[in-house]
C-alpha cells in the first residue's frame, strides 16, 4: 500500500436551479480523526451526514470542511410587512395628533421606510430541497475524492524523500562497519603509541602481554557491533513499514526514537575521528525525521500553496499554538506567487 500523508486539499462546485456552492476539504497533521465543519445558516441538519462520510473514509488527520452557497437572484414575491406597517400607521397617528394640522402623508415615503417591504424568494418544495442536498452530498464526495488523492500524491513524495534518507544512513552504518578503526590490532598499536609518549621521559619498558589485555579492555568498551546490528535491524523495520497497508506514522516516530537512541550510544563509543564523522552525519540524517510538523514538498506550487493554508487554518485553532509567528506568516501569504 503506497505511503499517505496527512496533508491534502480538495474543492469541488456545485450548483441545483438558482443555487450554487463550492466545498473545500483541508487535511493537516492530527494524532486522531478531527473534523472541524464551517456551513451556512440553514444548513447545520446537513452536519451529521458530513460528518459520517468523512468517518467513512479517514482515520487520522485534523480536517477542516467549508461549504460556501450563493443563490441567484430570481425575482421572487414583494411582501408587506404587516407588522411594521402596523407601527407605522400608530407613529403616524400619534405625531397627527402632536402636530394638528399637518395630515399629509406619502405613500410612498412609508414604503421606503426600512422593514415596511420584504423581499422573499420563492419557497423550495420538499422535492427541490432533497435534490439539491443530494447534489450537496455528491460534491462533498467530489471534494473528499479530491483531497484523498492529494494526500496520496503527497505520501508518494515522502516515501521517496524517506527511501533516499534511509539508503544514505544505509550508507553511513557500512563506512563505520568496515571502519579499520575498530580492529583490536589498531586499538592496540594506538594504545601503544600513546603510553610510549607518556613514558618516554621515564624510559620505562613496556610489557606486551599487559598491552594487549588494556588494548582488549578498550576494544570491549568501544565495540559497535551490537549497535551496528541494530541500526541494520531497524532499517529492515522501516522498510516493513514503508510497504505496510496500514497506517505507519506513529510506529515509524517510535522507530526513529530507536534510530537516534543506537546513534547516540554510537557517538559516545566512537574511538576515531571518522567514526565520530559518521556517526554526527548518521544523527543529522535521523533529526530530519523529527524536526518539522509538517511537510510541503513543492512539486506543484498551487497544490502546495492550498496545502500551507490548509495547515494554517488548522494552526489557528489548536490549543497550543506557537506565539511570535504572525508577522512572518503575513508576509508569506502576502509574497507575490509566480
Amino acid at each position: 500500500m503506497p505511503l499517505k500523508s496527512m496533508t491534502g486539499f480538495g474543492r469541488a462546485e456545485g450548483a441545483h436551479g438558482p443555487v450554487t456552492w463550492a466545498w473545500e476539504a483541508r487535511s493537516v497533521n492530527g494524532r486522531g480523526l478531527d473534523i472541524r465543519l464551517r456551513l451556512p445558516p440553514g444548513y447545520d441538519a446537513f452536519e451529521p451526514k458530513v460528518r459520517e462520510r468523512v468517518q467513512g473514509q479517514f482515520a487520522r488527520g485534523s480536517l477542516n470542511l467549508t461549504l460556501n452557497i450563493k443563490r441567484a437572484e430570481t425575482g421572487g414575491d414583494i411582501r408587506v410587512n404587516a407588522k411594521a406597517m402596523a407601527a407605522v400607521a400608530d407613529a403616524v397617528a400619534q405625531l397627527r395628533a402632536a402636530i394638528p394640522g399637518e395630515t399629509n402623508v406619502n405613500i410612498d415615503g412609508l414604503l421606503g421606510l426600512r422593514g415596511v417591504l420584504e423581499y422573499a424568494d420563492a419557497e423550495d418544495t420538499d422535492e427541490q430541497s432533497e435534490a439539491r442536498g443530494a447534489a450537496l452530498l455528491v460534491s462533498l464526495d467530489g471534494a473528499l475524492t479530491e483531497m484523498i488523492k492529494a494526500r496520496g500524491a503527497e505520501g508518494k513524495r515522502l516515501e521517496t524523500v524517506i527511501t533516499a534518507q534511509l539508503a544514505e544512513v544505509e550508507t553511513l552504518v557500512a563506512e563505520v562497519a568496515a571502519s579499520p578503526a575498530r580492529t583490536p590490532a589498531v586499538i592496540a598499536q594506538r594504545l601503544k603509541d600513546q603510553i610510549e609518549r607518556l613514558t618516554s621521559q621515564a624510559g620505562a619498558g613496556l610489557d606486551p602481554a599487559r598491552l594487549h589485555q588494556e588494548a582488549m579492555l578498550i576494544a570491549t568498551r568501544v565495540d559497535i557491533d551490537e549497535e551496528l546490528k541494530r541500526l541494520t535491524a531497524h532499517l529492515a523495520a522501516a522498510r516493513d513499514l514503508l510497504r505496510a497497508k496500514e497506517p505507519i506514522g506513529r510506529k515509524f516516530d517510535f522507530l526513529t526514537q530507536e534510530f537516534n537512541r543506537e546513534a547516540n550510544t554510537l557517538c559516545s563509543k566512537a574511538n576515531d575521528a571518522d567514526i565520530t564523522r559518521a556517526g554526527l552525519a548518521l544523527k543529522a540524517v535521523i533529526e530530519h525525521w523529527r524536526d518539522y510538523d509538517y511537510v510541503i514538498v513543492n512539486s506543484d506550487l498551487q497544490q502546495s500553496i492550498a496545502t500551507l493554508q490548509g495547515i494554517l487554518a488548522a494552526e489557528r485553532v489548536r490549543r497550543e499554538r506557537q506565539t511570535g509567528m504572525a508577522d512572518f506568516v503575513g508576509q508569506l501569504l502576502a509574497a507575490p506567487r509566480p
